[in-house]
């Protein structure tokens, strides 16, 4: 949520910042919605003062005179009434605010699409085949670890089985990933409900903007998380942290689920793309001053996962018209898929300024004492499979079809290759 001072005070740089990403939005509506609610905030405080004058006229005496006790009564009827006339300003304001997304960073380039996104590093080459190397929808079905039939029996179209090795393959590189950034990179591992509330999903910016795209449940109010971002953000709702305990890092491993609906006719074949699906996602809440530097040290966390699977990758900066709702600042990390023939994302590392912050109340005290201060929220997945598993299928597949196991991962699945 951006501050309603920051709109009051600076509407055309907000103005100019939002058009930056592709968007246009009645900021005027927003300006007098808020100066109608601070002149109902005025009236109330007004109407309070002359009661406290009456109460204190009426304490004086000891008769009460009836004029002085209707006049009483009568401002306490119309301050209720202009009070439930400013929550429901406020209530209409704040839902205003919450369907504007984040003003891009300054160090963000300017662009319409993806086509304007800049490649910022890359590692690795791409390997040599001897042969056609072939796409992992058809790796899986050879090798006999990954179902389409029986996930569609199961559940319909974009769902599918793992089965055997792959399901051991697929829990080896989130275990792999989980031991990594919590014994090595310093995050500290959570395990959060894949359920939550309504709350929980305004706060980390997924409600209302994206309904559509998300599973819930309507006789309880949960809400089915589209990633680990969602309970971590309101981990510390409505919290006031220590800044001695600034930063704070967190890595959750969950399942995650979404509807799909915005990617319909897309990627269509294999296991790209499903309504669930299971990630390690990485979360940081840092000091404003801070947060770009944590920035980096996520992508690098990302990227280390990458280098030690020896699969070629490349870091994207998404440019402002690229850029998620949530996010100011935005860098994208790619596998490259040989025998699919296509970059992968397997990770997306934003800082997310106090965007997130305001809409969950989480603050700090930079000093004992002092004013508290909302502050900032970090994500990035530390990978997103099935992507990475994709990307480990088909690059590492052999002439006789088999597909040896990554070193790092052969003391989590204690062999060398898999095959039929």
């Amino acid at each position: 949520m951006l501050d309603i001072k920051l709109i009051r005070e600076s509407p055309g740089g907000v103005r100019q910042a939002l058009e930056k990403r592709g968007d246009t939005f009645a900021l005027e509506t927003i300006l007098e919605t808020d100066e109608h609610h601070r002149s109902l905030l005025r009236q109330v405080e007004l109407l309070r003062s002359q009661h406290n004058q009456v109460s204190k006229q009426l304490g004086t005496t000891k008769e009460k005179p009836p004029q002085l006790i209707a006049e009483m009564r009568k401002l306490g009827e119309q301050i209720s009434a202009l009070q439930q006339e400013t929550s429901q300003v406020k209530a209409n304001l704040e839902s205003l605010l919450l369907e504007l997304p984040n003003i891009p960073h300054t160090s963000v380039p300017l662009g319409k699409n993806e086509s304007n996104n800049i490649v910022v590093r890359s590692w690795g080459e791409p390997r040599e085949f001897s042969f056609k190397p072939l796409p992992h929808w058809e790796l899986g079905e050879k090798l006999g670890i990954i179902d389409f039939q029986r996930g569609v029996k199961l559940s319909g179209t974009r769902f599918y089985v793992l089965k055997g090795l792959g399901a051991h393959l697929q829990r080896a590189l989130i275990s792999f990933m989980l031991d990594l950034h919590v014994t090595e990179h310093g995050y500290k591992e959570i395990y959060p409900p894949f359920m939550v509330k309504r709350e929980c999903m305004v706060g980390s910016g997924n409600l209302p903007k994206f309904s559509d795209n998300l599973y819930h449940d309507d006789e309880d109010d949960f809400w089915f998380i589209p990633t680990a971002e969602v309970p971590l953000t309101n981990l510390h709702r409505d919290e006031i942290l220590d800044a001695k305990d600034l930063p704070l890092h967190y890595v959750a491993y969950t399942a995650c689920f979404r509807r799909e609906k915005m990617a319909a006719g897309k990627d269509t074949r294999g296991i790209k793309r499903g309504h669930q699906f299971d990630k390690v996602e990485l979360y940081k809440l840092t000091e404003p001053e801070k947060s770009d530097e944590e920035l980096e040290k996520l992508v690098a966390n990302a990227e280390d996962v990458c280098r030690r699977l020896a699969i070629p990758y490349r870091v994207i900066q998404l440019c402002t018209g690229d850029l998620g709702f949530a996010a100011c600042k935005t860098y994208d990390i790619e596998m490259w898929a040989p025998g699919s023939a296509e970059w992968l994302e397997v990770s997306s590392c934003s800082n997310c300024s106090d965007f997130q912050a305001r809409r969950t109340n989480i603050r700090y005290r930079p000093e004992p004492g002092s004013r508290p201060c909302f502050v900032h929220t970090l994500n990035g997945s530390g990978l997103a499979l099935p992507r990475v598993l994709i990307a480990v299928l088909e690059n590492y597949q052999q002439p006789d079809g088999t597909v040896l196991v990554p070193e790092v991962l052969q003391p989590y699945l204690h062999i060398n290759a898999i095959q039929n």
